[in-house]
């Protein structure tokens, strides 16, 4: 499924899913379980052996991703739909209304793939920067695999014109950008985006959320 298909029975799965963002009827236990598997398998062994790079990498395309989250949650609540969607039936919380709880904290630990990256940052592949190269391979593969997603009941594309190409190009790309430019920037700067990203959501979330807007 390349792209939205506009139909009833999508339209019809997403304002189901409406009145589910944050209803905790479907809770269990793997919530507790995932989260613990981010922070102790993930995080504290980066913290322990001092991968900041890393860290603060992930943490930039984290905070990209939850700007652009709330970005289609407004668009759902001014338009009627967002450009993505996830759905009840596959998930223990909603926390917006295009991510799920099981969503984010992939996104959490997305980042890390740029210990993948060569250690020279000027080092060209095809001519061009690799770190250019990982975003665009990164986001490929992400992109590839929500073309699946699409094709289920779990995430819903309505727009005709919203698919796998603008996913590819507007999201994925600046997803990995965000996450491999930052970890090639002095301490000092790597502070100052991951710092200034995650105020920017604070403040969105703390003032849209209250109002009913996402």
């Amino acid at each position: 499924m390349l792209w939205g298909d506009g139909s009833a029975e999508a339209m019809a799965l997403v304002d189901d899913a409406l009145q589910h963002v944050r209803d905790t009827a479907n809770f269990d236990w793997t919530f507790i379980a995932l989260l613990a598997l981010v922070v102790c398998g993930c995080y504290v062994p980066r913290i322990r052996d001092k991968r900041w790079d890393a860290i603060f990498a992930a943490l930039a395309l984290y905070g990209t991703h939850w700007i652009y989250e709330i970005a289609n949650a407004v668009i759902c609540h001014f338009a009627g739909y967002g450009l993505w969607h996830v759905t009840p039936s596959s998930t223990t919380f909603i926390l917006l209304i295009g991510v799920s709880w099981e969503l984010s904290m992939m996104f959490s630990i997305a980042g890390f793939t740029c210990e993948l990256l060569p250690e020279d940052k000027d080092l060209k592949i095809f001519g061009i920067n690799n770190r250019i190269v990982f975003a665009i391979g990164s986001a490929l593969g992400f992109s590839l695999f929500e073309i699946f997603l699409a094709g289920t009941p779990s995430f819903v594309w309505v727009y005709t014109w919203w698919g796998a190409i603008p996913v590819f190009i507007t999201v994925y790309i600046p997803f990995f950008l965000a996450c491999y430019l930052t970890y090639d920037l002095p301490r000092a700067q790597q502070k100052r985006v991951v710092g200034v990203l995650w105020a920017i959501v604070a403040v969105l979330l703390a003032t849209l959320i209250p109002l009913g807007i996402i």
